[in-house]
């Protein structure tokens, strides 16, 4: 597989308005015959992400290792409507593939959430370990039990990271009332009010008015997002918390993936877990160039170790409440990955 420039890379974020409805399904490569199976995969990215740029290459490959069997049709940018409704797609049949983040599938499937677990995470040898290893496997194999086969490889979404006004956050005293923004997910307002701030969930249009505003104070989000929605503007810091680590599941309408014959099977499965772990390296490199560009636009970064924010999740009794949601099975298949937390 090819790897992707930085400026590829960077304007995967910054064109992302732009993106139309023109052109935009992809992943036809020419075949000299009709395919025997014609394979439809929705997402909500643009098509110039390192995940549509991936999951190309993985169509292309499959139509040739396939001899033009197998035709994967690429319809990105919400094409075919919001995360819902693809959800609902792809348990109908209506979709073949869907990449739905574990926060969005976790609507159905909830142990799926457990990855967004608060500061669970320290870098990313720690994600790949448990989403690779076993902790991924009692993921994927409770997804199977709703209809849907999930890839064995996650795709990355990032870490999500504290921007704030007024000082940086160096540790979790300095989260002590704390205006700050968060998505609509209980697991992530339940976090923050475990680490005694006081979480808003707003809209994400909200967001740059709210801070500027000074509705609220702080927000939290993946640097590229920081980035495109030019947050620099209205905070001065940004701490590398690594609070919440999300990805990507490769998920596949049950019904349609059993239909393929195993030796079809084997090459799709084989072309998309490769392709998953290309776009790991490009979301890691991006998110480098990405700091290194905010810090130019006037953000101050800093890195707080985890430690006094899992000690106050800990004391406040988040980890155990969550603990008792996703049962004990999960919850030992992730410490054995990152720790004791609860």
């Amino acid at each position: 597989m090819t790897s992707l420039t930085r400026r590829t890379m960077l304007k995967a974020i910054a064109t992302a308005p732009a993106i139309g409805a023109a052109g935009a399904v992809i992943g036809m490569p020419h075949i000299a015959r009709a395919a025997e199976f014609d394979l439809k995969y929705g997402n909500n990215l643009p098509l110039s992400h390192p995940l549509n740029v991936r999951a190309n290459e993985a169509a292309e490959r499959i139509a040739k290792e396939s001899n033009g069997k197998v035709q994967v049709k690429i319809f990105p940018n919400n094409q075919l409507g919001g995360d819902t409704d693809m959800l609902s797609q792809v348990r109908s049949g209506g979709l073949t593939f869907f990449t739905p983040s574990a926060l969005v599938i976790a609507t159905l499937v909830p142990v799926a959430a457990i990855n967004a677990v608060g500061f669970a995470f320290s870098d990313y040898d720690q994600v790949w370990k448990a989403m690779d290893g076993k902790l991924g496997a009692h993921v994927r194999e409770a997804i199977s039990k709703v209809g849907l086969y999930a890839f064995d490889k996650m795709w990355d979404n990032g870490f999500r990271q504290m921007t704030s006004g007024d000082k940086p956050i160096t540790s979790a005293a300095d989260m002590g009332g704390l205006k700050i923004r968060v998505p609509v997910s209980p697991l992530s307002i339940a976090m923050f009010k475990g680490l005694g701030a006081s979480p808003t969930s707003l809209q994400f249009s909200e967001v740059y008015s709210s801070l500027q505003t000074r509705i609220v104070d702080a927000q939290e989000n993946p640097l590229p997002i920081i980035q495109v929605a030019k947050l620099f503007e209205v905070q001065k810091y940004c701490s590398l918390s690594n609070h919440i680590w999300d990805g990507f599941w490769f998920i596949a309408n049950g019904r349609a993936w059993k239909g393929l014959p195993a030796d079809l099977q084997t090459i799709v499965a084989n072309a998309i877990n490769d392709a998953g772990v290309a776009q790991r390296g490009d979301i890691k490199a991006l998110n480098q160039s990405v700091k290194a560009d905010l810090e130019s636009k006037g953000l101050t970064f800093n890195q707080p170790a985890p430690d006094s924010f899992r000690a106050k999740l800990r004391d406040s009794g988040f980890y155990g409440e969550w603990k008792g949601r996703f049962g004990d099975e999960a919850w030992g298949l992730l410490e054995e990955a990152v720790g004791k937390l609860a």
